[in-house]
């Protein structure tokens, strides 16, 4: 064994070099039995010693320190030319953390060609492992699913991490692979062993393979409500009844009026409808009956948007049914290839699906099949002999049970509004009040600002834009313009009304975008509009925008790149800036004005911003009658500036929230992921209690009822945790009564911050007469005052 120190750069020379990987494994380099010709280099890291160490399950390793510094890294190399992996499918790496804690590495491999191939790995802490790095670009999205299972896991008796894999790579001329960490606070140490490649054929197949049992659960783990049998989830189902049934008699005794108001709060007008009205500096959602109501929803509650993609990789499934029997009913056929951001990279999206929460409700509650039901399409008159062999299938599960078991628990779990994308029938019970979304589908042109995540920006100049718009909405108020359970429409959802960045070209991409398209594109000509209207020709534009602009012409083709705004020449902000404002005030004048023309008596619920810019929001403000968002913080206050917000003086709906963990089966926590289970119940209580504090939200909705499959919903491939239930329609207990306990509090908090505005709002007045006329110019200093401070804050 080396027993001596070593610089920051040096070369090992021992056995004789193999330069093409085999097929099988090949260790090319050993930390602590060197059995290959490499060269070692180290950036603001270090070998503190030649002998290796032992670790508690007895393995000998190699120790490497990684100084608290912005990028140290260890780097591999071949002592000359290039190493050919052409043969090869994974980079394997012996590996453990040396520290009581999970660390982050960074590799990356890069060919002579300067292409590289970059993984970040979440080394957990605990025994070593091998670590597989793929020599091409593979993700779980490849796999067709938002988040991997779980790793490590155990392969051949031996601990494997496979790791995802981004960019591009020669594998026949590798060059160097690189371990990194990105500014380590303290310095953090690894244990090194056998650095190589192998064939990595069959580690992906056993990695994802027989993941999902028959009622569509993770077979990677247990949770204390995963199903086992169907007794199991009858006996569930029977256990429910019994509680939901005591807390709906809790329910009744409380102060609420039919729609779930307050009916022991401040009074307001009843028109009949849901309305909103600010009363003491505080804005209100206000029932049919004139009470109250702080709107406590759930989003996509539904039975059958649950399905999953089996087709090409049935070997991910451990029991799918067979064609004859009758959980067969639960196959369709789907094709989810849109060419949108969140198509980028999937595999797996089209094809044969299976819809395991259907399949569920079918074993929880459904008829069973029986010899009837297979001749049941035989008439009185049809006298031929019944067919042999006819394969059972089984009526579909209730649904109107479906129906009154799920508004039972909305209701018991202390919620009052069914969310956007739910079933029909639950908003059609007139039980729990509703929204809708609008749907404005159409072959109008749109504008890419590079996120496009569901598509590129609708372009409201286009005609066809406000044929689709009246379509749209004539068709979703058809049967619901006089319901007043409905409270009101969404006029969109995550429409990318910026880029994915915080730099301007990010914060002014609808600008940026359109700029760049041709003169087809009916914005495009608008805002060319807008420009020769103000500076009337070439010159007068190339001197505001301190650009050389030879002909008006050069604007017009595609692919024009504008200059960005800058201190010097202020006026291409300014032309960004109102370009876009008249941009989002034909988009939501466009839909304001047909809704109320087809549905006068409900509200315009906003575009559920998830990215936005100020001019869009100061529009939805100006059209609409409450401004959406969709926040995944850990409060609402994290997620935009309320005190700009306030300035618009418009009450605020926060239509998408959650937290998620990955420890009851689906392998993505979302968003706002935390460590475990037990967390998510107190933080859907901050969430709220932080929510009801702001006097301008007037609801929240949590996304979503259902957790959604192991292997990636239709849509895009994500596969949550965060559901109020699991894909076998077994409540998560703990988190439900949790958030039961949070929601009835609300109700509590909410008249508590109504009578301190009431009392404050009369202090205010009060002060008012008996001061002086510096007191009451103090006074009158409310929210609206800080607008021009915080107009270019809102994105």
């Amino acid at each position: 064994m080396i027993r001596r120190s070593l610089p920051a750069v040096f070369a090992l020379l021992f056995a004789a070099p193999v330069w093409a990987a085999p097929a099988g494994q090949q260790t090319l380099f050993n930390f602590v039995r060197p059995a290959a010709v490499v060269q070692v280099a180290t950036q603001d890291a270090s070998l503190p010693q030649s002998n290796a160490e032992q670790t508690a399950e007895g393995e000998v390793l190699r120790r490497i320190i990684f100084n608290p510094t912005s990028r140290p890294s260890l780097s591999l190399a071949p002592q000359s030319g290039a190493w050919d992996w052409s043969q090869s499918g994974m980079m394997s790496l012996r590996i453990q953390s040396a520290m009581n804690w999970a660390l982050t590495l960074y590799v990356t491999i890069q060919s002579n060609d300067g292409k590289t191939l970059v993984s970040r790995v979440d080394l957990p802490a605990g025994p070593a492992q091998t670590l597989l790095v793929p020599l091409v670009a593979s993700s779980p999205l490849s796999q067709g699913m938002k988040a991997a299972p779980p790793m490590p896991m155990t392969l051949d008796g031996q601990r494997i991490l496979l790791a995802s894999s981004e960019g591009q790579l020669d594998r026949s001329q590798v060059v160097s692979v690189t371990l990194s960490m990105d500014n380590p606070k303290a310095a953090q140490s690894i244990l090194l062993e056998r650095f190589g490649v192998q064939d990595g054929e069959g580690v992906i197949k056993a990695v994802y393979g027989s993941l999902v049992d028959a009622y569509g659960q993770s077979t990677r783990a247990r949770w204390p409500e995963k199903i086992t049998s169907d007794d199991q989830l009858k006996a569930a189902d029977a256990k429910e009844q019994q509680q939901l049934q005591g807390w709906l008699g809790e329910r009744e005794k409380a102060s609420l009026d039919s729609y779930g108001g307050w009916n022991k709060g401040p009074s307001f007008k009843a028109s009949g409808f849901f309305r909103t009205e600010k009363r003491d500096g505080r804005w209100f959602l206000v029932t049919p009956q004139g009470h109250p109501f702080y709107s406590l929803g759930v989003n996509t509650v539904a039975p059958d948007n649950n399905q999953t993609y089996v087709a090409g990789r049935e070997w991910m499934f451990g029991a799918l049914p067979k064609d004859d029997e009758p959980l067969a009913a639960y196959y369709g056929e789907g094709d989810n290839r849109g060419g949108n951001g969140a198509d980028q990279g999937r595999g797996y999206g089209s094809g044969r699906w299976y819809d395991f929460y259907q399949a569920n409700l079918q074993r929880t509650y459904g008829k069973p099949c029986t010899a009837d039901s297979a001749t049941a399409q035989q008439t009185p008159a049809d006298t031929s002999p019944a067919p042999q062999a006819t394969p059972c299938v089984a009526p579909a599960f209730d649904q109107k049970r479906w129906v009154g078991h799920t508004l039972d628990r909305l209701q018991a779990w202390g919620f009052n509004t069914i969310g956007n994308w739910s079933a029909p029938a639950l908003g059609l019970a007139d039980r729990v009040p509703y929204t809708l979304p609008l749907s404005i589908v159409g072959d109008y042109a749109s504008i890419s600002t590079g996120s496009d995540w569901w598509g590129g920006m609708p372009d409201p100049f286009d005609p066809r834009f406000a044929m689709a718009t009246e379509r749209a909405v004539a068709i979703a108020a058809r049967d619901h313009r006089d319901d007043p359970w409905l409270i009101g429409y969404f006029a969109d959802n995550e429409l990318a009304w910026a880029g994915p960045g915080d730099d301007a070209k990010s914060r002014y991409a609808l600008a940026y975008g359109t700029l760049r398209l041709t003169t087809d594109v009916p914005a495009k000509r608008a805002f060319l509009k807008q420009l020769r209207d103000k500076y009337r020709n070439q010159a007068g534009l190339s001197k505001a925008w301190g650009i050389d602009l030879p002909a008006w012409e050069l604007m017009e083709d595609p692919g024009f790149v504008p200059p960005l705004p800058s201190p010097e020449h202020p006026e291409i902000e300014a032309d960004f800036k109102y370009f876009q404002k008249v941009f989002a005030d034909t988009y939501f004048k466009t839909i304001s004005d047909s809704l109320k023309w087809h549905a006068p008596n409900h509200l315009l619920l906003g575009g559920r911003f998830a990215v936005s810019n100020p001019e869009a929001v100061a529009s939805c403000a100006q059209y609409c009658d409450v401004l959406s968002f969709n926040m995944y913080t850990l409060k609402p206050q994290e997620g935009q500036d309320f005190a700009y917000l306030r300035s618009l003086d418009k009450p605020v709906l926060v239509t998408e929230f959650n937290f998620g963990s990955r420890d009851r089966g689906p392998f993505w926590g979302g968003v706002t992921e935390l460590a475990r289970e037990e967390d998510r119940g107190p933080a859907y209580a901050n969430f709220l209690k932080q929510a009801v504090s702001e006097p301008s939200i007037v609801g929240v909705h949590w996304f979503q009822y259902l957790d959604q499959p192991v292997t990636g919903r239709l849509l895009d491939g994500e596969n949550g945790h965060f559901g109020l239930v699991g894909i076998t329609d077994v409540p998560f207990q703990g988190f439900v009564d949790s958030v039961r306990k949070s929601n009835l509090q609300a109700i509590d908090q909410l008249g508590k911050a109504a009578e301190q505005a009431r009392v404050e709002a009369e202090q205010a007045v009060a002060g008012e007469h008996g001061g002086d006329g510096a007191d009451k110019g103090r006074a009158g200093k409310g929210p609206g005052g800080h607008a021009g401070g915080h107009a270019g804050n809102g994105h």
